[in-house]
């Protein structure tokens, strides 16, 4: 139990969660608002995150008790005991786990795109799959998922879609899918049942929070409106319901057409443009500096893949920052991913103690 303390360094937690409650009770503190309320989200934050700690380590005072006056001949409550230690660390490398997730956004809910690459309808096909996966995956952890924008492809699939998956650590999970994902198949579409190899992005961005700073000038903005459509170009709406941003300075668009409304529509645009703006920025800072270190940041290019899916002529998943694989792909492609994310945790968690 010491160990499993050791890595989430309770005791440091605790001491942040007592400084909190100090500035909350100092004179003053509730008259500024915008800091009241990011106190208050911290303190709240922390205690979610030590109190299963505590818990955890009081069922293990209590057990070891329990174990030192049982005798031999109990054999029900020596049974008994083995099931409650055995809960106790399966509860406790889920807390170990948790561990991994301490990013500044981690906790959030995150906003995923996937566009299709070069290949035409086979990628497009491959966008469908990859969004079927990533809903599967949602759903199992009790997410919720909802569309907020999509463009289908013109024979078939989609060519890219936008999903704000609401949950708690949506974020700290999903951002190892960041980058290019690769299909190797016998095309469903080729007559020839030849072998194509298709690629599609994936963009993780956490959604921002409500006191969050993104300033955004209104002349730096271009709204347009347009009819929400739905597969093969049907309207689904007879009014110009959709919304896309544009913001001039940076380049950067976003897009919404699911709402019921145009105001709706305008408003989650907005929050998904304002999350590409701080992230846009967040990394251009990152950026610099690595530069001013020397480090170079690699890129993610068509072909410079992080993981890889193979249907044919064997079955094969591989993540190629992590060097994890797994043979069963369909298990992976229903939303099997954890064990995929929780390498890539491991790994970055491991890079950044290096």
């Amino acid at each position: 139990m010491n160990n499993y303390g050791g890595i989430f360094d309770v005791d440091n937690k605790k001491k942040l969660i007592d400084d909190l409650n100090s500035r909350m009770s100092a004179a003053g503190f509730w008259n500024n608002t915008g800091e009241s309320t990011k106190v208050v989200k911290e303190l709240k934050n922390l205690k979610s995150r030590v109190e299963p700690w505590e818990q955890a380590s009081k069922k293990y005072q209590e057990l070891q008790e329990y174990g030192g006056i049982l005798k031999e001949e109990d054999a029900e409550l020596i049974a008994d005991l083995a099931k409650n230690i055995e809960k106790l660390s399966a509860e406790l490398d889920k807390l170990e786990f948790q561990t991994l997730l301490g990013g500044e956004f981690d906790q959030s809910s995150v906003i995923l795109s996937i566009n299709a690459g070069a290949g035409g309808t086979e990628s497009c096909d491959w966008v469908g799959m990859l969004l079927r996966m990533y809903t599967r995956f949602a759903e199992s952890r009790g997410y919720d998922v909802k569309t907020l924008d999509m463009l289908p492809g013109e024979e078939a699939g989609i060519k890219n879609v936008t999903l704000l998956i609401e949950g708690d650590y949506a974020y700290g999970y999903l951002k190892a899918e960041r980058g290019v994902h690769r299909l190797v198949r016998i095309s469903p579409f080729d007559a020839n049942k030849r072998r194509h190899t298709s690629f599609a992005s994936v963009d993780v961005i956490p959604e921002v929070k409500e006191d969050l700073e993104v300033k955004l000038e209104e002349k730096d903005l271009v709204i347009d409106t347009y009819r929400s459509s739905g597969a093969g170009g049907q309207n689904v709406q007879k009014t110009d319901s959709a919304v896309r941003i544009t913001h001039l300075p940076t380049g950067i668009v976003a897009q919404c057409q699911n709402e019921r409304s145009q105001y709706q529509n305008k408003q989650t645009a907005m929050k998904v443009l304002k999350a590409r703006i701080y992230e846009h920025e967040r990394q251009k800072k990152e950026q610099e500096l690595l530069k001013a270190y020397g480090a170079q940041k690699k890129k993610i290019e068509w072909g410079s893949q992080v993981r890889s899916y193979v249907l044919h002529p064997y079955t094969m998943v591989k993540d190629h920052r992590t060097e994890y694989e797994t043979g069963d792909a369909n298990k992976v492609l229903n939303g099997a991913l954890d064990d995929f994310i929780e390498a890539y945790l491991k790994m970055q968690k491991l890079q950044d103690r290096g």
